[in-house]
């Protein structure tokens, strides 16, 4: 394994609580407050069999990270399992899929925080969230650790209270829930490679894993309990949801908690929802900053960026000038440009991520029943990654290529030298 460049290393001081309050802050984000929308018009009926279906393709890739993390408990998370079982063309891939599409993910997070906060001065509040955060991850893992879990707490909060609301309103109506398949097998495909966005969090616990104790236990246990609790969470907000909006409104929905709560006779409770929704995207933001930065972290130490990304600090000993890169990077896009609606190749990549990570988890064991799991995951990121809007597969292969194009000149240019 390559060795970080500066000689120094990250410091472990995350335990299991640490790891999944992050993981939480990750999936438990933004996602659950507006994906549910585009999900159901695409699916109709069939949305719980596409929440199920992402579910599934994420307990697989889950499985998969987790022994592939704690075989290789370094930052960099599947760009590290790539490299080392498939090849450094795969772990490249991988990692520029993640770098690419998440540093713009955290562009949309922040200016959505802007939007519900201040929406006359979104991209202001954006770049005033991001340096704030930034700031946090550089003084140290473990702050971030503790603002996390109290952001988590805060939305978890939200959430319940849009769950009790609308299953205990008069307006609820159990019939709306009937299952079907009303968009078809295509809309259910689709309506689960959308959702399976909000579930790509549990990577950033795989990412960190530099800075893990005792990797090898607290990994494999932290990825599949955040990965149940995210589950057991979306799946009580789509049935509550649903049962107040019907398939029809949630397809229709602007804001479809706030949207839901309305329709549950407390419009009161919106601004409520407007603030979880604020503070979920925060959480969200601080996550990506993590994740981003430490494969960005990984990729520099052997200089597929410019290998002064890869110094830690001395005391602090977290990859500082990677943070303060993706943030500056960050800041720029939230101050410059609205990519809210121009994200859709963050799905495709991620799901480029983790067909690379269950690919990687395929060698590990040659048994048959061992390599069921990867098998299954790395089909399903396939066929959800095509199975998303045509716009979204073809940016998402725009920024696959230009990569690979990236990748072959820094190769021609260093045998050049």
């Amino acid at each position: 394994m390559t060795q970080p460049g500066s000689g120094a290393e990250l410091r472990r001081t995350l335990g299991v609580g640490d790891a999944v309050a992050i993981g939480l802050g990750s999936m438990i984000g933004a996602g659950v407050f507006v994906a549910l929308a585009p999900a159901a018009r695409a699916a109709g009926s069939g949305l719980l069999p596409g929440l199920a279906l992402a579910a599934l393709v994420a307990y697989c890739n889950a499985m998969s990270s987790a022994r592939l993390a704690a075989l290789y408990p370094a930052s960099g998370g599947t760009y590290v399992y790539g490299r080392e079982r498939l090849g450094v063309f795969w772990g490249y891939l991988a990692g520029w899929s993640f770098v690419v599409g998440k540093t713009a993910s955290c562009a949309a997070m922040a200016l959505t925080v802007g939007a519900y906060v201040w929406p006359g001065q979104a991209h202001a509040v954006a770049v005033a969230a991001v340096v704030a955060l930034t700031a946090v991850n550089y003084g140290g893992v473990q702050k971030s650790a503790w603002l996390t879990r109290a952001i988590v707490a805060v939305v978890l909060a939200v959430l319940a209270s849009v769950v009790v609301v609308c299953l205990g309103s008069g307006t609820s109506d159990g019939g709306r829930l009937d299952v079907g398949v009303s968009g078809g097998v295509g809309g259910v495909l689709t309506a689960a490679g959308l959702l399976f966005f909000a579930f790509a969090g549990y990577a950033r616990i795989a990412t960190l894993g530099e800075e893990v104790r005792d990797p090898a236990r607290t990994i494999p246990r932290a990825i599949p309990l955040t990965l149940g609790i995210t589950l057991v969470v979306y799946a009580c907000v789509a049935v509550a949801v649903l049962s107040a909006l019907g398939p029809g409104g949630l397809g229709r929905a602007q804001a479809p908690l706030a949207d839901a709560v309305r329709a549950a006779g407390m419009p009161g409770l919106t601004p409520v929802v407007r603030i979880g929704a604020a503070v979920a995207a925060l959480g969200s933001l601080l996550a990506l900053i993590l994740g981003v930065s430490r494969t960005t972290l990984a990729m520099a130490r052997d200089r597929h960026l410019p290998g002064a990304l890869s110094v830690v600090h001395p005391r602090f000993r977290v990859p500082h000038r990677a943070e303060l890169a993706v943030g500056l990077v960050v800041a720029v896009l939230a101050a410059t440009v609205d990519v809210r609606g121009a994200i859709g190749f963050s799905s495709f990549g991620v799901l480029v991520y983790y067909a690379v990570a269950n690919a990687s988890a395929w060698t590990l064991d040659p048994a048959p029943a061992k390599r069921l799991l990867p098998t299954l995951g790395l089909l399903g990121c396939v066929v959800l990654a095509f199975a998303l809007p045509g716009t979204s597969v073809a940016a998402g292969a725009g920024v696959l290529a230009a990569g690979v194009l990236a990748y072959g000149v820094r190769r021609r240019w260093s045998g050049a030298r």
